[in-house]
């Protein structure tokens, strides 16, 4: 069978020379062992609402893993409180940084804060966000305007803000002639609400998941050329605050749509970010990973298929 091969303008080089540029010293040295490509030790992250929920789970998997992790969070007391009982886990440290995302001053002395302690960012974690839920008659404008500024606009604001670290880091990480070789990473938290219609009232809640979405692609292909990559984890059902009333009131109907029968737990959402913090994850770009355990595919119009059968 014929090989296709297209040559390079500048040059006579195939892709089945390319294909095959690492000699056998350089094969010698590669691991796939899961402490090599899952190792994030001595990086350095940024998770925002990492004080509880789903950010808390985040951070924690990243802090047990040797990570320095920066949380914010808008209550004081609470993100203390949290870095705390990570920095007592270890191995790695975590710091609290309180502050309300939806006030820009406080994203200024967030991202201050950060760029006075630290010389690079390796991983950028968009968390924060708010849910609201109202009838089509009386949703107010004022839920809009909170949720798409929080859950939307903070996301590029704050990643705007923090690209001199994370551009640090990327060079921290290397780039050799196959390209980037360890990238900064910036992981947006999106949720399956944004990748369906959703059966309750959530209008700027869906509408600013699946912007999230959308956003972190436009960041993969402007910043991935610069050693830093943008994904989603579009994630399903978690035990959090925002999900709590939820899933007292609604709790058997959500886990009867999810196949493998349950909500989420911190280990999956922690392991999903390691992934994507690793060197296992290093190639995974413009991604919207689904940490649902296959909600989204059972969900067609309304209908649980699963509970059909």
């Amino acid at each position: 069978m014929e090989i296709f091969r297209e040559p390079r303008p500048d040059s006579t080089t195939t892709l089945t020379t390319l294909a095959c540029t690492l000699n056998k010293g350089q094969r010698n040295k590669m691991s796939l062992s899961v402490e090599k490509l899952f190792n994030v030790k001595g990086k350095v992250a940024l998770v925002t609402g990492g004080s509880q929920g789903i950010g808390k789970m985040i951070a924690t998997g990243l802090v047990q893993n040797g990570v320095k992790v920066y949380i914010s969070a808008r209550k004081k007391a609470e993100c203390d409180k949290t870095a705390q009982e990570l920095t007592n886990m270890g191995p790695g440290t975590c710091i609290a940084i309180p502050a309300d995302l939806q006030d820009l001053n406080a994203v200024k002395r967030l991202v201050e804060e950060v760029s006075r302690n630290e010389k690079v960012l390796h991983i950028l974690v968009n968390n924060a966000g708010a849910a609201w839920g109202d009838g089509i008659d009386s949703y107010p404008d004022a839920a809009f305007t909170k949720l798409l500024t929080l859950n939307v606009q903070r996301v590029f604001t704050l990643t705007q803000a923090l690209l001199p670290l994370l551009r640090e880091a990327a060079k921290q990480g290397g780039k050799g002639e196959r390209g980037w070789n360890d990238p900064a990473r910036i992981i947006n938290i999106g949720s399956v609400e944004g990748e369906r219609v959703p059966r309750g009232e959530t209008y700027a809640y869906s509408a600013s998941k699946a912007a999230v979405a959308h956003l972190s692609r436009h960041l993969a292909g402007r910043l991935g050329g610069e050693g830093i990559t943008s994904n989603t984890l579009a994630c399903g059902p978690f035990q959090s605050k925002m999900m709590a009333e939820t899933l007292r009131t609604q709790g058997d109907s959500i886990v009867s749509n999810v196949p493998l029968g349950r909500i989420g737990t911190p280990d999956d959402v922690a392991g999903a970010v390691l992934y994507l913090s690793s060197r296992a994850g290093a190639y995974i770009n413009g991604a919207t990973i689904a940490v649902d355990g296959g909600s989204l595919v059972n969900f067609r119009n309304g209908q649980n298929f699963a509970a059909k059968l």
